[in-house]
């Protein structure tokens, strides 16, 4: 009888593809502060694609013009050691001064702008105006027809109003993406 050869030993599950990973999915606020030059943005978007990470939310703009520097606030999701490993790949980018994660900080104010288009006469007009004031949405734009709302706010507000909107007349949306900055008197 000849001996069988025992199975190769697995490999130890990736924290990327495994169904033990997909169990613990966060959603983290990564804020990067970089040199305003041409190419980071696409350097720092590369490194999220090519690694195959998503990217929820994504703003841009200069914070220190005579020092040419840029915030990135990133919204990702994924395992706390994708997101730690995320973290580590970013600070090797050579014009990218800090990053700092302020979901682990925990110190940290979010906000989103939108702007939201409804379409609605008679009751659905008097529907959107009473919807749009229990949400603080500010009236931008209306005609007799429609209606252009702005909204700042938490994300999870944002995607209340548009949801509450969609029945309604909702005909688009515009949005900014995440803002973030952290509490108290330090500095990023």
């Amino acid at each position: 009888m000849k001996p069988v050869a025992a199975p190769a030993p697995a490999a130890p599950p990736s924290p990327y593809s495994s169904a033990m990973g997909k169990s613990n999915i966060e959603t983290h606020t990564l804020s990067v502060l970089v040199d305003n030059e041409p190419g980071v943005l696409a350097r720092v978007v590369g490194l999220f694609s090519g690694r195959g990470y998503n990217i929820e939310s994504l703003t841009v703009a200069e914070v220190a013009h005579g020092q040419h520097l840029s915030r990135i606030t990133i919204v990702t999701t994924g395992t706390p050691e994708a997101i730690e490993q995320i973290s580590h790949q970013l600070e090797r980018i050579v014009p990218i001064h800090k990053v700092t994660d302020l979901t682990i900080s925990g110190r940290a104010i979010e906000r989103e702008l939108a702007m939201i288009k409804v379409r609605g006469k008679g009751e659905n007009r008097v529907e959107a105006l009473r919807l749009s004031d229990a949400f603080r949405a500010r009236i931008i734009d209306a005609t007799t027809e429609s209606f252009v709302f702005e909204l700042t706010g938490k994300t999870d507000k944002i995607d209340e109003f548009v949801e509450l909107m969609r029945p309604i007349g909702l005909v688009e949306v515009s949005r900014t993406g995440v803002a973030a900055i952290s509490r108290g008197p330090a500095a990023m």
